[in-house]
């Protein structure tokens, strides 16, 4: 069986970080490894959480796995809370990256032209290092114009014109240039407006191809804890299956699509995360 190491937190409450990759990755037919970056009560959206930080304890781990002699196909990371824990990953890249082991990083830095909390200029470069070590990487609008060094304001701009994709694609493909092994740039979460209301839609950009990818719903306005996490976990495990990029981002979905509709018509509050369990059988 094939198998993904997961960097990140696990959160008793949210449906996100590992408790949303590990279900999705499982039900893919691919064993889950995860590699906690801090043990959380609740994810932090919540008031008053419970936080156990395991920046310290994510080396013993790597060493342990490296001294079993560990391998893994995929490597797939999320939300790291400072430079710290991605100096721990580029160690665990070290020993745990093969040529045939794709890795996913997910630079979670903000959202919506606003920053996260842990935000620093620290943060930022050391995410912008790890990202050229990754073979495909699936950052919001906010993430991609930080990696980039573009202005979100001026690019979000554009959202109604007719060249709004091809700009932001012009974006990601500057990301290519250095980095070691990138193959693809998913921007996720892309509103544009036209003249029948506003979608919601992710991006595939290709290296050594001009083209670009697009598949888009109809936004309905609500955003939901984990969706991120859930979205790129179908990624990497489609990808270490032998998926393409676009049939991944088609997959994810066409997973997440029916889950959302289900929080909003419950009335699901937006820290809780969306009902996506009973829409795994779509990813087995």
């Amino acid at each position: 069986m094939k198998r993904i190491a997961l960097i990140n937190d696990l959160s008793g409450l949210g449906k996100c970080s590992l408790t949303a990759a590990i279900p999705v990755i499982s039900a893919m037919g691919l064993q889950a490894c995860p590699l906690p970056t801090a043990v959380l009560s609740a994810q932090t959206g919540f008031e008053g959480y419970y936080f156990d930080d395991y920046t310290d304890r994510m080396n013993r781990i790597t060493d342990h796995w490296d001294k079993m002699e560990m391998s893994f196909d995929g490597i797939a990371s999320g939300y790291l809370g400072n430079a710290r824990q991605i100096e721990n990953l580029l160690y665990f890249l070290e020993k745990f990256h093969g040529t045939n082991t794709i890795f996913l990083a997910d630079p979670v830095l903000g959202d919506n032209g606003k920053l996260i909390k842990s935000f620093s200029q620290e943060l930022l470069q050391t995410m912008r290092k790890l990202t050229k070590k990754a073979d495909v990487i699936t950052p919001n609008l906010t993430e991609l114009c930080l990696l980039a060094g573009a202005d979100y304001a001026a690019l979000f701009a554009h959202s109604a014109d007719e060249d709004y994709l091809s700009r932001i694609a012009e974006t990601a493909r500057k990301l290519f240039v250095g980095a070691e092994r990138l193959q693809n740039i998913i921007v996720t979460g892309i509103v544009t407006r036209k003249a029948e209301g506003e979608y919601i839609g992710n991006l595939v950009v290709t290296a050594l191809d001009d083209r670009y990818s697009y598949f888009e719903a109809v936004y309905n306005g609500r955003s939901f804890s984990g969706t991120g996490d859930l979205f790129a976990s179908v990624v990497i495990g489609g990808l270490v299956k032998g998926q393409t990029a676009a049939d991944t981002v088609q997959l994810a979905m066409k997973f997440l699509q029916p889950a959302i509709e289900d929080a909003m018509r419950e009335n699901v509050p937006r820290d809780h995360g969306v009902c996506f369990e009973k829409y795994l059988k779509f990813l087995i």
